[in-house]
């Protein structure tokens, strides 16, 4: 027997424990070169059959596969012929067994009471949940560099994946009260599309899980780096058709350049300072039933922003300030557009993990424009700061004839 190798008596129980009746988990944790390399497997039931679910952890790539039952037999395999210093801990309905296999080739072997535990395999539906799993998502995750050549997710892109499914949850909870109309495409236009990870997502999102037929996606953008990046990724997948990047300043562009007279949907993920407050209006004027945005910094409000009475100490302190005036851009941003007749939420859409600025201002059309409450609402706000809200400047024209009625 090799150094490191398992008795075959205690193979043949490893295989027996899990490939029988009451199997519930096993986990193998190799250490090498410093780092940690880990699989474990459980079986879950999908569609009715029973699979085998497999997370390999190696080091900060994390990959998950459903196993088949033979497949699962060959992983198995892999696992109790693994080399080396490693744990593998096994749970069973009837107990558990655990070895250890120290770095000089010393194999201990603990084995729990007998117990009488009750498996229960629930229907597996977590990946499903997720709306990048929910179709085959893996040419475009590889297009996008957020997976490597393995299909894992690159640790440095965990957090834009999290916050690309994060964003598509709030698409599709959105678009619970949109019926489709065979005569219109459904627009969406991405106000900063950057790399295109939620434009392109989106896209697919729409149309392969959600099964909307007829969509149009733009993206726009004023870098021409990452806009000739974004149509390379849209060829590449066969989406250049429906998907198209403009290179444009937000706040110039015109609806001929746009190419559509109006827009479904207007996103805007991460754009800076008064960049945000463009794409809302661009979005009232493009008459969007659904807004989403999430605001990125905003230092328009800090250069006008007086030191008032009681907040003066707070104010001194400048990160302070800066929330301040973060909390209050986003406050008359979402009670603006409030005044024009959008029911208006302002959420936290993903975790603090995934990015800080994790704010989102959620809208839809459908309030009644100009009521005397949100109005007054925002005007003694903005006058109890003395601030005009770049926001409220842009869209003067709109607002002016709700404030005449205050004046």
């Amino acid at each position: 027997m090799e150094r490191f190798e398992l008795e075959h008596k205690l193979k043949e129980e490893i295989r027996s424990r899990v490939l029988g009746d009451g199997f519930m988990k096993i986990v193998q944790s190799v250490r090498r070169n410093g780092k940690q390399f880990k699989i474990a497997m459980r079986p879950v039931e999908i569609g009715g059959e029973k699979k085998f679910q497999a997370e390999m952890t190696d080091d900060k790539f994390v990959q998950v596969k459903n196993l088949s039952i033979n497949q699962a037999a060959e992983g198995l395999e892999e696992i109790i012929a693994q080399r080396g210093a490693r744990d593998l801990h096994l749970m069973t309905a009837k107990g558990d067994l655990h070895i250890r296999v120290t770095r000089k080739g010393k194999v201990t072997v603990s084995r729990s009471a007998e117990m009488d535990r009750v498996v229960t395999v629930q229907p597996h539906d977590r990946v499903k949940k997720l709306p990048l799993t929910s179709f085959d998502a893996e040419p475009f995750l590889s297009a996008a560099g957020i997976t490597d050549g393995e299909g894992r997710i690159k640790a440095s892109m965990r957090g834009k994946y999290d916050q690309v499914n994060e964003f598509l949850k709030v698409v599709k909870e959105a678009l619970s009260s949109w019926k489709a109309q065979d005569d219109k495409p459904f627009v969406l236009v991405d106000c900063g599309c950057g790399k295109a990870y939620l434009t392109i997502a989106a896209y697919l999102f729409l149309t392969r899980s959600l099964g909307i037929k007829n969509v149009r996606v733009i993206g726009i953008d004023r870098r021409d780096d990452v806009v000739s990046s974004a149509r390379k990724i849209a060829k590449n997948l066969d989406i250049d058709g429906d998907v198209a990047f403009i290179e444009a300043d937000i706040a110039t562009i015109s609806e001929k350049e746009l190419g559509v007279p109006r827009a479904d949907m207007v996103v805007s993920l991460h754009a800076c300072d008064t960049a945000t407050d463009e794409a809302l209006a661009k979005a009232v004027e493009w008459k969007a039933r659904f807004i989403l945005c999430a605001p990125c910094c905003q230092h328009e409000l800090q250069k006008t922003l007086a030191d008032k009475g009681a907040f003066a100490g707070l104010m001194r302190q400048s990160i302070l300030r800066e929330r301040l005036c973060d909390i209050l851009t986003d406050s008359f941003r979402a009670m603006i557009l409030r005044i024009l007749g959008f029911k208006t939420n302002v959420v936290e859409f993903v975790s603090s993990e995934a990015t800080a600025r994790n704010i989102m201002i959620k809208c839809e059309y459908g309030a009644k424009p100009g009521q005397s409450g949100p109005v007054s609402e925002y005007l003694n706000l903005r006058d109890y700061w003395k601030v005009t809200p770049w926001l409220e400047s842009r869209l003067e024209g709109l607002l002016s004839k709700y404030f005449a009625r205050f004046d």
